[in-house]
C-alpha cells in the first residue's frame, strides 16, 4: 500500500513552529506519512509574488489531504481572503469546528463537547454583489442560500453525528427576519432531519442560541448553522473551553480537505518559541480521524489531556512557563 502524503502549508508567523510540533508528534506516534512541503500566505508571497501559487494548489489537489498552519492575507490590499479561495477551489463546502474540555486549562467550564458544523462556501461569505456607491455612503452585499448547499451541509451534519455516536442535532438561523435565505435553510434542514429519526432535531434562533451557549452550553451537541453564523458561532464555542487555542478546524469538500489551526499568526511572538501548538495538533488529531486512524488519534489526544492536566511543561497562555519545543517534548514523552 502506498504511503500517504500530506501537503503541508506551515505559513505565517507562528506557523512554522506550530506545525513543526504537529509534524513531530504525528511521527512519534508512529504515523508513516510522507510531507510535501509548499507554500501559502506571506511566505509565499514573498518568493513568488502570489498568495497562492500554482504549485500549492496542484499539491492540495494531487494529495487530497492538507495541514496546514495560520496564513495572513495582507489587508486593505485588495487581496482576497486566502481561506475563502481556498474553500471555493476545492468546494469545501463544511467547516468543522469541534471544541472540547481539557482539565488544567483556565476555561469557565469543565464539560463541554460540541461540534459546529458551519457551510462554507455560500451565505454572506460568498462575495456575491459587493459594492460601495461612488460617494461611499451606501454599501451592499448578497446572500445566497441554495437548497442544495443546504441540503449537503445538513445531511453532513447528520452524518457525522451518527458517526461520533451523538444525539442532538441545533439547526441554527434567523428565519424570522431572513425569511428567504435563512428560511430556504431552516425548511430544508427540517426535511433533512426526518430522515434521521434516531437523532434528536430542534432548531434555535441564532442569538437565542448565543444566549443559550453561555448560560447552558450543555444543552448543544452538534450545531449546523450557515457560513456567517457558523463563523461566530464556532469562536464562542472556542471560548468556552479556553480560547482559540484549544479549536481546531477541518474544511472537508468531496474531493480534498484541509486541516487547520483556527487562531491568527500572531506575528508579535513569531520565533520565539512561546506558541501554543494545541490547536494545530487537535487539527492533525481530526485528519487521523478522517484517514480512520481513530486509535492514533486518540493516544495522541489523551497525550495532549494530560499534559494540560498536568501543567506538565505548558505554555503561558496554559498557566504555564514553557515554549512549544518543551510541550512539544512533553507530549511525545507520553506518547
Amino acid at each position: 500500500m502506498a504511503k500517504q502524503t500530506i501537503t503541508v502549508i506551515k505559513g505565517d508567523g507562528i506557523g512554522p513552529s506550530i506545525i513543526d510540533s504537529a509534524l513531530e508528534i504525528l511521527n512519534a506516534a508512529g504515523c508513516d506519512f510522507e510531507y510535501e512541503f509548499v507554500d501559502a500566505g506571506l511566505a509565499a508571497l514573498e518568493k513568488t509574488g502570489e498568495l497562492l501559487p500554482p504549485e500549492t494548489l496542484e499539491a492540495i489537489e494531487r494529495n487530497k489531504i492538507t495541514l496546514k498552519g495560520p496564513l495572513t492575507t495582507p489587508v486593505g490590499e485588495g487581496f482576497t481572503s486566502i481561506n475563502v479561495t481556498l474553500r471555493k477551489q476545492f468546494n469545501l463546502y463544511a467547516n468543522v469546528r469541534p471544541v472540547k474540555s481539557f482539565a488544567g486549562t483556565k476555561a469557565r467550564y469543565d464539560d463541554i463537547d460540541i461540534i459546529t458544523v458551519r457551510e462554507n462556501t455560500q451565505g454572506m461569505y460568498s462575495g456575491l454583489g459587493q459594492v460601495v456607491s461612488d460617494d461611499g455612503t451606501e454599501a451592499e452585499a448578497m446572500s445566497k442560500i441554495t437548497r442544495e448547499g443546504a441540503e449537503k451541509i445538513v445531511t453532513f451534519a447528520y452524518e457525522l453525528a451518527i458517526r461520533e455516536g451523538r444525539k442532538k442535532v441545533t439547526a441554527v438561523h434567523k428565519a424570522n427576519i431572513l425569511k428567504s435565505t435563512s428560511g430556504l435553510f431552516l425548511k430544508v434542514a427540517r426535511e433533512v432531519a426526518e430522515r434521521y429519526p434516531d437523532i434528536e432535531s430542534t432548531e434555535m434562533i441564532v442569538d437565542a442560541a448565543c444566549m443559550k451557549l453561555v448560560m447552558n452550553p450543555e444543552e448543544f451537541d452538534v450545531i449546523v448553522t450557515t457560513n456567517l453564523f457558523g463563523d461566530i458561532l464556532s469562536d464562542l464555542c472556542a471560548g468556552l473551553v479556553g480560547g482559540l487555542g484549544m479549536a481546531p478546524g477541518a474544511n472537508i469538500g468531496e474531493n480534498a480537505a484541509i486541516f487547520e489551526a483556527v487562531h491568527g499568526s500572531a506575528p508579535d511572538i513569531a520565533g520565539k518559541n512561546l506558541a501554543n501548538p494545541t490547536s494545530v495538533i487537535l487539527a492533525s488529531i481530526q485528519m487521523l480521524e478522517y484517514l480512520d486512524m481513530g486509535e492514533t488519534a486518540e493516544r495522541i489526544r489523551a497525550a495532549v489531556a494530560d499534559v494540560i492536566k498536568t501543567g506538565d511543561r505548558t505554555t503561558r497562555d496554559l498557566g504555564g512557563e514553557h515554549g512549544t519545543t518543551d510541550f512539544t517534548a512533553a507530549v511525545i514523552e507520553r506518547l
